[in-house]
């Protein structure tokens, strides 16, 4: 145990701004931690789902990261040009997409913000 400065001295050292960025950082190296820890799995899963959701079953991922990378964002793309047309306003490709999206949504979120205690 120390004798000066005591707990409360060091913590009352740190002032408002300093405290704050610190917090700050330490929740990017907590998220970057996330990412390069579930990134590689969770671009995989969105390319699986964007396969099933649009008809590419067959198909399998590529192994080259930048590869899979611009494969999910072309694949984003017709999705999005798909909803806009209107294929995605009733029936089992709406009830498919929006599956998706929480999927996906969720998996960005706990890679954003760590993982929750209570699952919704």
């Amino acid at each position: 145990m120390n004798d000066r400065p005591d707990a409360q001295e060091l913590l009352g050292a740190v002032d408002g701004p300093c405290r704050l960025h610190a917090r700050v950082a330490a929740n990017v190296v907590a998220m970057v931690g996330r990412e390069i820890a579930h990134g590689d799995a969770d671009l995989r899963a969105e390319w699986c789902g964007l396969a099933e959701l649009l008809g590419r079953q067959g198909e399998s991922p590529p192994s080259d990261a930048a590869a899979l990378q611009r494969q999910v964002n072309e694949a984003g793309e017709e999705l999005v040009r798909r909803i806009r047309a209107g294929d995605a306003d009733a029936g089992p490709f709406r009830d498919a997409v929006l599956t998706h999206l929480k999927r996906s949504v969720d998996a960005k979120l706990a890679v954003s913000l760590g993982p929750t205690k209570e699952k919704r």
